[in-house]
């Protein structure tokens, strides 16, 4: 399973500023739009694109163009401070969202809400900022292959080694790019450094 931890001063800057406890919610926010930008540059080295002609004010020349439909998909609600990123260097990418939710005490994810466009033969960017078990992103990675993604690549923020660990041995053909690969989780559960729970400290809900 291919894992793509960036390696850019800038982004190691930006999660620098979403780590510190003092970083409140509405500089949070916009720093999580800075951070996925820069995953979603990395996410799509790879696509397929093709050449075409296009005028510039003083001459024709050759560009490109990303080839086949893209879907972003966050996970609720955390990913939501994920997707505005990505329309704004995707424009043309359609939305689904997946509603999944933690049990603290057993760590086990249960789904409460699917809404998903067509995705037969697309690539789906699924958005979920904290990968730690893997339990949330292999219920979602599920169900995009099951819709009839054609590829997954998943985007998150900070990674657990355990929760790579388990995406590998059931989806060995997703890819991962995350901004950092952390040590470990805790007996609760928590990535560690990690940077707390990222959905609380998006939207202020402590």
């Amino acid at each position: 399973m291919p894992l793509t931890v960036l390696d850019h001063a800038l982004a190691a800057q930006l999660l620098t500023r979403l780590r510190d406890i003092t970083t409140p919610p509405e500089q949070f926010r916009p720093l999580t739009r800075a951070l996925t930008q820069i995953l979603i540059v990395e996410a799509t080295r790879a696509l397929p694109s093709r050449s075409i002609r296009v005028r510039t004010p003083l001459e024709e020349t050759e560009g490109a163009e990303i080839l086949g439909e893209l879907v972003a998909v966050p996970i609720l609600r955390a990913g939501l401070g994920m997707l505005d990123a990505v329309l704004e260097l995707l424009p043309a990418a359609n939305v689904g969202y997946l509603g999944l939710e933690r049990d603290e005490q057993t760590a086990i994810a249960t789904s409460y809400y699917a809404k998903l466009p067509p995705l037969e033969g697309k690539t789906a960017l699924l958005l979920d900022p904290m990968l730690a078990t893997g339990g949330s992103a292999a219920w979602a990675t599920h169900a995009l292959y099951a819709a009839g993604a054609a590829q997954v690549v998943l985007l998150c923020v900070v990674a657990a080694p355990e929760g790579v660990a388990r995406l590998a041995e059931s989806f060995p053909q997703l890819h991962i790019v995350a901004a950092s690969l952390d040590r470990e989780l805790n007996d609760r559960k928590y990535i560690l450094p990690g940077l707390g729970d990222f959905g609380d400290r998006l939207f202020g809900t402590f």
